[in-house]
């Protein structure tokens, strides 16, 4: 009789294989290395502090390990740094990792909050100075790289959002500039689509396949239009209310009704929109600073395109608009070499480092030192995704833990049934929303899930000019 591994079985097994390759590597990076001439040790590495750093990011480990490689043979501390990139299973391998001792010296942080609670992570406030923190002032944010006090990790690359563009369909439009109002953006994309229909050519595309469909174009138009809002919660009550996202949703609605959205949209996933936008068939769509890099590798086109603040009700930016930025790395607790992380931290964020990996187009920084330090990027089309007074990170919201406690469907998902097929009104979907996700919110409240309340002096307003001043 055919018998099958049950979940806890299976979770169990993948526990000790990740552990075994754990172990494995860890054996492999701790091993002494002989000298040339066989001697052993290597050349006085045995007098080295030997860090080593765990991370998950795949798309700058080459040059990272340039930069790296360099540090190893220049630094005058004596400190010797093995990058190991752990793309697949990253969280259960540190899991693992922490629990048999083997944990790395410094890593990426990905679950910032379970790591503090899990005490993973060590606080820096005593590791490195005031004057090399004080570089992060405006950027720390509670629950983000801060908890109760005390900071635990620090910020390094956002993704900016922006309208994307097509300049010759919209120039054939008659529009001299890119849409500033949501109006002009929805009679843009029914000019486009009138146009070049018969060309297969259309005003405007989200992947609806998902919720990020709605939440893409929603929550950069939706922060950037109030001034007391994010994520559907409102600061000031400490309540949810997603009326904030009505004239965006309006909008996209109308450009559905028009006929100016893509064909498909319902069932259209992020890459195979990319691939229409880079054949010329797409006006506008909304996303974020990491499309150049797709646009020059993934789907490299001709076609002439750039990228413009996102459009808002009255084309004025009364918030900020959101950048979406957490937490980068993270020293070892139980660490027995937490000075030398600590220098090893500050070397990657040397203003030269961070500039020259913007300058690459490996990311775009959120902080300023490094904003006012960098040059041109070499990427083409990266400039309108550079930082403005407008760009911001937010405080946290409890949408996540809220979302954990909803019944019936998500926001998201209730905003783009609206889109798509204009079920209800919009006035009855929000209200339908609010009422869900305020019962439970109350509910994670309740339960000791989340401490967010309200804060009736807060103003969007003040996060402008945090991450740039252009």
């Amino acid at each position: 009789m055919k018998q099958t591994l049950g979940k806890k079985s299976t979770h169990a097994l993948l526990l000790t294989i990740v552990a075994a390759l754990v172990l494995s590597a860890c054996s492999a990076s701790n091993a002494p290395t002989k000298n040339t001439d066989g001697t052993g040790g290597n050349s006085g590495a045995e007098d080295k502090t030997k860090l080593t750093y765990w991370t998950m990011d795949r798309h700058d480990m080459d040059y990272m390990q340039q930069k790296i490689n360099a540090y190893n043979t220049s630094n005058t501390d004596h400190i010797e740094v093995e990058m190991k990139v752990m793309a697949d299973n990253y969280n259960q391998s540190l899991e693992v990792a922490f629990a048999s001792n083997q944990a790395p010296d410094v890593f990426k942080v990905n679950d910032f909050e379970v790591y503090v609670t899990k005490g993973y992570l060590a606080p820096l406030d005593d590791l490195l100075s005031q004057q090399f923190l004080g570089q992060f002032d405006g950027v720390l944010k509670e629950k983000v790289t801060t908890l109760k006090g005390k900071v635990y990790s620090l910020p390094n690359t956002g993704q900016f959002w922006r309208l994307l563009y097509n300049v010759d369909l919209m120039e054939k439009a008659g529009f001299s500039e890119p849409p500033k109002t949501l109006d002009e953006m929805v009679e843009a994309a029914k000019i486009i689509t009138e146009q070049g229909k018969s060309e297969g050519i259309y005003g405007f595309a989200s992947n609806f396949k998902n919720g990020s469909g709605f939440t893409r174009p929603a929550y950069a138009s939706g922060s950037a239009d109030s001034g007391t809002s994010h994520e559907g919660f409102n600061y000031q009550t400490g309540e949810f209310d997603f009326a904030m996202y009505r004239d965006v949703a309006e909008a996209l609605r109308q450009i559905k009704v028009d006929g100016s959205m893509i064909p498909g949209a319902e069932s259209l996933d992020i890459d195979p929109l990319r691939a229409q936008f880079a054949q010329g068939k797409i006006g506008m769509y909304v996303n974020h600073s990491g499309e150049p890099s797709v646009y020059n590798s993934q789907f490299p086109t001709d076609i002439n395109w750039s990228s413009t603040m996102i459009p808002t009700k009255t084309g004025e930016i009364n918030g900020a608009i959101w950048v979406n930025a957490g937490a980068y790395i993270g020293v070892n607790a139980k660490s027995d070499k937490q000075d030398a992380a600590a220098k090893f931290i500050e070397f990657l964020y040397s203003t030269e480092l961070r500039k020259e990996y913007q300058e690459k187009g490996l990311g775009i920084s959120v902080l300023p030192y490094v904003n006012a330090a960098a040059g041109k990027p070499e990427l083409k089309g990266i400039d309108g995704f550079l930082p403005t007074k407008y760009d911001a990170i937010f405080p946290v919201t409890p949408l996540a833990i809220s979302e954990t406690k909803l019944e019936g469907k998500k926001a998201a998902d209730v905003f783009t049934e609206y889109i798509l097929t204009g079920n209800q009104s919009i006035d009855d979907a929000i209200q339908d929303i609010n009422t869900r996700y305020n019962k439970a919110l109350a509910a994670a409240r309740s339960e000791g899930l989340t401490d967010i309340e309200a804060d009736p002096s807060y103003d969007t307003k003040a996060l402008q000019g945090t991450l740039g001043n252009e």
